[in-house]
Formats: structure tokens, sequence, C-alpha cells
């Protein structure tokens, strides 16, 4: 049994194939960060699945493509969890990066691939080769553009009152805004990225204020400038995006990048899908 896995913050698709490409089954977890994760976080999202845990024996190939996974560190932890559970297993793990290049881009196509979804990055595809530039080092630092950095930006919004009165109202009644809330979920809890990421909904549901509006283009003038442009060549590739945030904000990109001169390629917000094709493509070689 093959597995492939495409993980983000908030939530991991699994889907099983056998040896001749046919699909056993598919199933979802909560998302599997190993820099935001304990190994017993880890490893409990894991086994609390029956389908995952009823076949853990059965899995000879683990394919993984996990956010947080493109340093050292990180990388071994969760490898050590996989290693526990799928005793029978060959596993190979690569950041999520690689999910978006194989998921978005043609082979033999140049192209700039991007993850937008609770996280951003970017990277580089010549064809056959991905050139990763920046090293990303999380939602504190980095992740322009994401869902927890345009959460952050609206609770930002929220407590220096340049969010409207009925608009505030509005956010109260969706969400907890007090700041003993707020402080235990991003101090104290584990995935603050993935709890600032569940306010992005309703920047998304609300895109057309006029604050909404300033806090989305500011954020993709950043992801563009700081990301996409570090690449010479960007002019002269498409550019394809990954993830929930693009997906929802496709044509508030698509004119940010058309302001710069750049080309709009694909937006897939599920990649596991094109993941597994990929993957049995390989089978069939």
């Amino acid at each position: 049994m093959i597995l492939v896995v495409d993980s983000g913050s908030t939530k991991t698709d699994w889907i099983a194939v056998d040896k001749k490409g046919e699909t056993l089954f598919s199933t979802q977890t909560l998302g599997l960060n190993p820099q935001v994760l304990s190994s017993a976080i880890l490893k409990e999202r894991i086994i609390n699945n029956f389908d995952l845990y009823q076949n853990r024996k059965e899995v000879t190939h683990l394919y993984f493509y996990g956010a947080g996974c493109g340093v050292d560190s990180p990388q071994k932890r969760i490898r050590r969890v996989f290693d526990e559970i799928f005793v029978n297993s060959t596993t190979v793990i690569k950041e999520d990066t690689y999910a978006a290049v194989y998921a978005a881009a043609d082979p033999g196509e140049k192209s700039i691939v991007c993850i937008m979804g609770t996280g951003s990055n970017c990277t580089y595809f010549d064809g056959k080769k991905i050139e990763q530039r920046i090293t990303s080092l999380g939602y504190v630092l980095m992740d322009e553009a994401s869902g927890n950095f345009f959460g952050k930006q609206l609770i930002r919004s929220y407590y220096f009152k340049t969010m409207s009165n009925d608009l505030a109202a509005e956010f109260e009644e969706e969400y907890d805004l007090s700041p003993d809330t707020i402080k235990e979920n991003i101090y104290r809890r584990e995935n603050p990225n993935t709890y600032l990421a569940t306010f992005s909904r309703f920047l998304i549901k609300h895109k057309q204020n006029e604050v909404f509006q300033d806090i989305i283009e500011k954020g993709l003038d950043r992801f563009i400038n700081h990301q996409i442009l570090q690449f010479e060549n960007a002019k002269e590739v498409p550019i394809h995006f990954i993830g929930s945030i693009s997906f929802f904000l496709k044509e508030e990109i698509e004119k940010a990048l058309k302001f710069k001169g750049l080309t709009m390629g694909r937006i897939v917000q599920r990649p596991i899908d094109e993941l597994v094709k990929y993957h049995k493509n390989l089978i069939d070689k």
C-alpha cells in the first residue's frame, strides 16, 4: 500500500493506492506541522484516525509533503513518529512546496509556484528541479498574504478600531475576541498559526470593504515583492498558486500580478488529487 499525504497546518489529506494505482481509501486528519506541534500531538492525530491505524502495517511506501518540513529538526521529529506507526514503510518527507509544484506545474514547464493557505511560500521550477531561495521562518516572521497573516491584520484592525462599527459588531458575533482568549490561543496552545487563519474567513466574506481591500492589497504586494520578484525571470513565466486563500482571492491576486507585469497561471485549491496523479504516473513507469 502506498500513502500519499499533503499536509498543511490546518488539515492533512491522505490517499492510499495499491501498486496498480487504484485508490484504496482517502481520509483526513488535522494538520501535522512539526514546527508547531509536539511528537505526542503528531502521533495522536494519526493513530486516532481509524483508516490509518487499521492499515498502518500494510503501508509499504509513505510520501509525505508537509508544511514545516523545510528544515532538519522538524523533519526528523515527524519521521520518528512515522517510523513508530508505519513500521513496514519506507518514508519520503518533503516540504509542501514540492507538493505544490507537482500539483500545479506541467512537467518541463518553467514556472513559479506559490503556496497561499494557512501559511505561504514560493518556489521556482525550471521544468525538472525546484529552486527554493528563501527558507520560510514561519508565521511570526514571514507568511505574507496567508490565512494567518490576514488573521493577524483583522485582529489588529479590530483592536486599533480601523474597522467600521458595523463590521466590528459582526466580527464580535462570529468570534470570541476577548484578550484572554486571543492570548491563550496565540501564546499557550498548539497551532497558533491555524488559530489566526480562522479569522481570514471573515476577511474573505467582506473583502469588498475598503479597509479589508487595503489589507488584502498590502499583503499581496508584500508577498509579490518578497517572494515572487526574487526570481529574475518572474515576468517571463506563469505563476501558479496552491491553497484556499489563493482560491478565494483569485481576482485580487490576478489584479496584483497584472499591476506588476506578472502572468497568472493555475490556482489549485486542493492539491492532493493532482499529487496522487503524479505518483500514479511514477508507478506506471
